[in-house]
């Protein structure tokens, strides 16, 4: 089940629902508008190989903005500190963004219940866009977990970081895989 604003909000008061900073001006009927951060990273590669650790750029976003561009991917971060160790975080789009030609948390909008950090972002655009930092970018929905809850993502390796991460899907012995096939 899906949790209301009303409800969002409460659950922020009694800690329950980590969002630092916590804006009441960002509720929505059942989700909170995030912001985000002032760091992307554009990765360099021509062709991505997860048995490699991508090549990064750096940009620190000013008041200027960051063109975007398409056939790029993007990662960025939230502005806001965002988890649970009650409930689970999805991570979406906004449709004011979606309709600009923004794409973010294309494959993985779900998150662990435990995580508590500034979310990594997935950005693609269909054609050139501008963002700037502290922008409403998306939104998060937080959902009630049903059964035991017995495995919290809190030491996860992407878990307690407050800018961008690449992937490390190099570290998990891909080849390894391909080979026991």
């Amino acid at each position: 089940m899906i949790l209301s604003g009303n409800k969002i909000k409460e659950e922020v008061k009694k800690g329950r629902i980590i969002i630092e900073p916590f804006d009441e001006n960002m509720l929505n009927p059942n989700s909170y508008n995030y912001h985000l951060g002032d760091i992307i990273l554009e990765i360099e590669n021509e062709v991505i190989d997860p048995h490699v650790k991508c090549k990064i750029k750096e940009i620190k976003l000013t008041n200027n903005g960051y063109l975007l561009k398409p056939n790029k991917l993007y990662l960025a971060s939230t502005k806001e500190k965002i988890g649970s160790k009650k409930y689970v975080t999805q991570l979406i789009g906004r449709s004011s963004t979606g309709r600009l030609g923004l794409f973010l948390q294309v494959t993985a909008p779900l998150g662990h219940v435990g995580c508590n950090h500034c979310w990594t972002l997935e950005l693609r655009v269909v054609m050139p866009l501008r963002v700037y930092p502290n922008m409403r970018i998306g939104q998060v929905t937080f959902w009630r977990l049903d059964g035991k809850k017995d495995l919290l993502y809190d030491k996860g390796k992407y878990n307690n970081y407050l800018i961008p991460q690449v992937s490390m899907f190099y570290e998990e012995g891909v080849k390894n895989d391909i080979i026991r096939k």
